[in-house]
């Protein structure tokens, strides 16, 4: 079974989702695949302004998540033309790199949402991943910035809308019979797991009774 995971490094939904990821792949160890894509955030769905940023913050960590602190808005850049690809490049550059699981896009993440830090600047972002992931700066900026690396983000990017979804995070969950449940927006693990542990009784239904009666007949 496989489990995966859509997210713009900076979006702050994803942000409150990942100790549901954590938990997911700290529960199913062993049982499901578990992977990350990033579905990039349309420049024109960001915030204009650090304020309008701080509004959606107080709805979303606050009144929905019930967060003992704020996020910080700081990474905004007001009138930033083109939406904020730099660090989930870098993220998934860091990938080609040998930091292929949660470190580095977490660090990126924690240093724009929690630190204020501009991680829009492509520069500023290798310098956090570079840390996190302990990768030599120039060798992923360049890697970052390459050609292999963008197409590889669009079109996980387009994977994700292919989905007919809008919402980030998204969690798409596939089983070897055929199965898929489609999760868009949801931030809590409850109804991931209910819907993992259906699918993996299923699954198993399945192989018991090939077991006990073998493929179907042909005619």
């Amino acid at each position: 079974m496989r489990v995966t995971y859509y997210l713009d490094v900076i979006s702050s939904w994803c942000y409150w989702a990942e100790p549901a990821w954590a938990e997911l792949k700290r529960r199913y160890a062993g049982r499901v695949q578990f992977d990350w894509r990033i579905a990039l955030v349309s420049p024109a769905d960001f915030p204009v302004s650090q304020e309008q940023e701080e509004w959606f913050f107080r709805r979303s960590g606050g009144t929905t998540m019930h967060s003992p602190y704020m996020l910080d808005a700081g990474w905004v850049e007001k009138g930033r033309k083109g939406g904020y690809p730099g660090p989930n490049l870098v993220a998934e550059a860091a990938r080609d790199l040998g930091a292929s699981g949660d470190t580095v896009r977490l660090a990126l993440a924690d240093a724009a949402l929690r630190h204020g830090r501009k991680v829009g600047n492509m520069g500023e972002a290798v310098a956090v991943a570079a840390k996190a992931g302990k990768i030599g700066p120039k060798k992923l900026r360049a890697r970052a910035e390459s050609a292999p690396v963008r197409a590889r983000v669009e079109a996980s990017t387009s994977e994700f809308h292919a989905h007919r979804i809008s919402q980030r995070p998204a969690f798409i969950l596939e089983d070897p019979i055929g199965d898929k449940a489609v999760f868009s927006g949801l931030v809590r693990v409850e109804p991931l797991a209910s819907a993992i542990e259906a699918m993996l009784s299923d699954t198993a239904a399945y192989a018991a009774h090939k077991a006990h009666f073998g493929d179907p007949p042909k005619t």
